[in-house]
């Protein structure tokens, strides 16, 4: 009898390690396009990839660290913080929307996500960098410096890159809200079709 409760003490000590709290994390640093603005938070393309992460194994966790209005700058300040406390081992940022569509220096934009890369980078995780689109009314050149500073900065620090997280959404009326600026609950899950195919290898990396 007490072989039989000894063993069994270690099959149950076995499966609580087992299941125990995942220790790799990733970590989205985003605005409103990450923080499921005005859909229910489980509809949002992050907690659809929890969804996703949570059934691997061993599974990872997610921090969506995105608040609504939160511009380059403002993700800035508060990333070293989040490095310090979550630890992550992929870094996702997705910022930029709201700068441009106040019409923030291009080049402070550039500069700011620069730093978030290099304090990723020494907190040592690896880093997805998301782009976005403006509205056409914003003027090409504008347009154009803001899709070529994500396109850059991927290709100098060596950082996985979505060129524009809306594509296939954004013009599609049917999976816009109202604003014309985020996606419908049914748009959510073409958001995480884009992100996965440059986001999956970089987990597999982190795993090894």
């Amino acid at each position: 009898m007490r072989r039989f409760l000894y063993a069994l003490g270690l099959l149950l000590w076995g499966m609580a390690v087992a299941h125990a709290a995942p220790t790799r994390s990733v970590l989205v640093l985003g605005d409103s396009l990450s923080a499921a603005h005005n859909i229910p938070v489980e509809s949002g393309w992050v907690s659809l990839l929890y969804g996703r992460l949570a059934k691997m194994e061993p599974p990872w966790r997610v921090v969506n660290a995105s608040i609504s209005g939160e511009t380059s700058l403002s993700g800035r300040n508060h990333l070293p913080g989040l490095l310090a406390k979550e630890r992550p081992a992929v870094v996702v940022i997705e910022l930029g929307a709201n700068d441009g569509l106040r019409g923030l220096p291009l080049d402070a934009l550039r500069d700011n996500l620069a730093a978030m890369i290099d304090m990723a980078h020494k907190a040592g995780a690896r880093v997805l960098l998301l782009g976005i689109e403006l509205p056409v009314n914003y003027g090409p050149q504008y347009r154009d410096g803001l899709r070529a500073i994500y396109a850059d900065l991927a290709r100098q620090k060596h950082v996985g890159l979505v060129p524009f997280l809306l594509d296939g959404v954004a013009l599609d009326p049917s999976l816009m809200q109202d604003d014309g600026l985020h996606p419908t609950a049914a748009g959510e899950p073409r958001v995480l079709q884009n992100v996965w195919p440059a986001l999956g290898p970089l987990l597999r990396k982190a795993s090894r």
